[in-house]
C-alpha cells in the first residue's frame, strides 16, 4: 500500500469518527425533542456529545459540522441547568440541528467512500429461519436509513430487546425449534414492555385462524404467507416506524378572557400541541395568515362579535373551509348549541372544561382533518405532495426566498427507461419503483425540503435556502446511491437510475423557474441520463 492509499484510508477513517459523532449527537436531540418532560436529564449527555463533535471535526479539519456543533454548544449554553427547553430557543436548538443533519448527509469530506447515513434512533429487529434472506433484508434496510440487525436464537433477540427497545420486529412465526415458537418468543417479551412492539410476521405456510389470532394478540400487525419480497416488507417495516412521527398539531384560540385563554395555552401546551392565543376578535384575519392553524377554538360570546360570526368569516377563506372550529361556551341549551354548529362550527364544548375532553376532541378533530387533507395533497401511490400542491408550495418559497434575499432551488428527477421496468417487470413492480425512491428522497432530504410527484415517474423537489452547487451535490449523491439499491423483482433483483435537472430562483415566476428545471433535466437526458444537470442561470 502506497503513501497517498494509506493517507486515504486515514482520511475516510477520520471521517467516519466525526459522522459517527455526529449521530450520536442527532440521537440524543431526537430524545430530548420527542419527550419535552425528561429533556433535563439530557442536557448534560447532548452538550458532551457536541463537545466532542466540536473537537473531533476541528481536529480532522470537516468545517461544517465544526460551525453546526458550536452553534449547538452555543444555543445548549442558554439552557439552563435543570429546566425543561422553553418554545423559543428549542427551535433555535432544531435549526441548528438541521443544519449539522444536513452536513452529515451532504458528507463535505468529500474523501469518504461511503455516505453518512441517518439512522433511526431505534433499530429494527429481523428473526428469520433463512438468514440469506435476513441479510439482504438487512442491505436493504440500510440503504433506507434503517439500523438493522438480524438474530439466530430467541434467547439472543430477547436479551437485545432488554437492553434497547426496538422500533419493530419481523419475526419468522416458527423462528425457533417447533412450530409458532416465533409466536411463543413475541408474547414472553411484550410480557417486557408497557406499550407493546408492532411485529411483522412471516410464514411459509398459511396459518389457521388460531395462529393468526394468537399473532395478532401479541401485537402482530401484518401476518404475511407465503413470505414477501424486501420491497414489500421495507414498505411496511417504513409504516411502522418512520409513518408514526407525527408532528404536533397547530391550534388558535380565541378567547376575550386572558386567563382562560392562558389556561387553554398551557393545557394544549402539556399535551404537546403548539398553541397561539388571542384575546381581540379583529386579529383573526392576521392570526390565520401567520399561524396557519390545523384546529381553531372560538368563545361563543365576546364583545363586539360573537364566534357563530367569526367561524362565518373563517369559512369565507377557502383555505381554511375545511379547518375545524370548535365553539366553547357556558351555554347548556342545546339547541343554541346545534344552531352555532349549523353555521361554520364542528363541535361545542361547554365551560368549564375537561382538559382530558378538550384534548381527546383535538385528537379526533385534527386525525380527520390531516386525514382529509392528504386525501387533496397528497399523492395516492407515493405519499408525497402532488403536482397542484407542489406548485403551491414553490409560489410559498418563492415569496419567502424574496423576503429573507435567500436563494431557492427547484429540481426535477426523471426515472430512467421507466417504460422499459414496468414492461418487463410489471405495473406492480414499477410501483414499487416510484415508492422506493420517494422513501428514498425522504430518508435524505431535510424536513425543509420539499418534494412532490409531478406526474408519472417525475418528481420535483424544492430546496429553500440552498445554493445551486449544494443542490447539485446532494442530488448528485442521491443518485450515485439509488443507483446502486437493488430492486427485487422475485427471485430476480434489477438496478434503476434516474436523470436530474436542478435550476436556482432567479427573481422569476415559477413557470419560469420550472421551464428551467425542465430543460436542464432535458440536458441530462441529452448527456446520456443517470447524471444530474444544473441551468444556466
Amino acid at each position: 500500500m502506497n503513501d497517498e492509499s494509506q493517507k486515504d484510508k486515514l482520511r475516510q477513517h477520520f471521517a467516519r469518527r466525526v459522522t459517527t459523532q455526529a449521530r450520536v449527537v442527532l440521537d440524543t436531540w431526537q430524545k430530548i425533542h420527542s419527550d419535552r418532560k425528561s429533556s433535563p436529564a439530557h442536557r448534560d449527555d447532548f452538550t458532551t456529545a457536541t463537545d466532542k463533535l466540536v473537537r473531533y471535526a476541528q481536529r480532522f479539519e470537516m468545517a461544517s459540522h465544526a460551525d453546526a456543533g458550536r452553534k449547538i454548544l452555543e444555543l445548549a449554553g442558554q439552557w439552563p441547568v435543570g429546566s425543561p427547553l422553553d418554545d423559543t430557543l428549542e427551535r433555535a436548538l432544531q435549526d441548528a440541528i438541521e443544519a449539522l443533519s444536513h452536513s452529515t448527509l451532504r458528507r463535505t469530506d468529500q474523501a469518504s467512500s461511503e455516505a453518512p447515513h441517518q439512522f433511526r434512533r431505534t433499530p429494527v429487529y429481523i428473526a428469520l429461519a433463512n438468514e440469506e434472506i435476513a441479510g439482504r433484508l438487512i442491505r436493504q434496510l440500510e440503504f433506507f436509513g434503517f439500523r438493522a440487525s438480524a438474530f439466530n436464537a430467541a434467547e439472543e433477540l430477547t436479551e437485545a430487546c432488554a437492553l434497547h427497545k426496538p422500533e419493530t420486529i419481523l419475526m419468522d412465526v416458527n423462528f425457533g425449534d417447533g412450530a409458532s415458537t416465533g409466536i411463543a418468543t413475541i408474547e414472553h417479551l411484550q410480557e417486557r414492555h408497557d406499550t407493546p412492539i408492532p411485529i411483522i410476521f412471516m410464514s411459509d405456510e398459511d396459518g389457521t385462524i388460531e395462529t393468526r389470532l394468537r399473532a395478532s394478540r401479541c401485537g402482530g400487525e401484518e401476518f404475511f404467507y407465503p413470505a414477501v419480497d424486501p420491497g414489500q416488507l421495507i414498505e411496511k417495516i417504513e409504516t411502522y416506524t418512520h409513518g408514526n412521527t407525527v408532528e404536533p398539531y397547530k391550534v388558535l384560540v380565541l378567547d376575550d378572557s386572558r386567563a382562560q385563554a392562558k389556561y387553554m395555552e398551557t393545557v394544549l401546551k402539556k399535551a404537546g400541541m403548539t398553541a397561539h392565543i388571542i384575546t381581540d376578535p379583529m386579529q383573526i384575519i392576521h392570526a390565520l395568515e401567520t399561524f396557519s392553524p390545523e384546529i381553531i377554538i372560538l368563545d361563543m360570546y365576546m364583545p363586539g362579535c360573537t364566534g357563530m360570526e367569526i367561524a362565518r368569516v373563517i369559512r369565507q377563506q377557502d383555505r381554511f373551509h375545511s379547518v375545524p372550529i370548535i365553539y366553547l361556551s357556558a351555554e347548556e341549551d342545546v339547541s343554541k348549541q346545534l344552531h352555532a354548529m349549523s353555521l361554520g362550527g364542528d363541535d361545542f364544548l361547554t365551560k368549564p372544561i375537561d382538559p382530558k375532553h378538550l384534548i381527546a376532541t383535538i385528537h379526533n378533530r385534527g386525525r380527520r382533518a390531516r386525514s382529509l387533507l392528504a386525501l387533496m395533497i397528497r399523492d395516492s401511490l407515493t405519499g408525497l405532495y402532488n403536482h397542484t400542491h407542489t406548485l403551491h408550495l414553490l409560489d410559498q418559497e418563492i415569496v419567502r426566498a424574496r423576503q429573507k434575499g435567500q436563494s431557492l432551488c427547484f429540481a426535477m428527477i426523471d426515472i430512467d427507461y421507466f417504460k422499459k421496468v414496468n414492461d418487463t417487470f410489471g405495473h406492480p413492480i414499477g410501483d414499487r419503483v416510484l415508492r422506493s425512491l420517494s422513501m428514498f428522497l425522504k430518508q435524505r432530504l431535510r424536513k425543509t425540503d420539499h418534494i412532490g410527484r409531478y406526474g408519472g415517474e417525475e418528481f420535483a423537489i424544492i430546496l429553500p435556502d440552498t445554493r445551486p452547487s449544494d443542490a447539485r451535490n446532494v442530488l448528485n449523491e442521491i443518485r450515485e446511491r439509488f443507483s446502486e439499491l437493488q430492486q427485487p423483482a422475485g427471485d430476480r433483483e434489477f438496478n434503476v437510475t434516474f436523470s436530474c435537472g436542478v435550476a436556482v430562483w432567479n427573481d422569476e415566476s415559477s413557470p419560469a423557474l420550472c421551464e428551467r428545471a425542465d430543460r436542464a433535466l432535458y440536458a441530462a437526458k441529452e448527456q446520456g441520463r443517470n447524471c444530474v444537470s444544473l441551468a444556466e442561470s
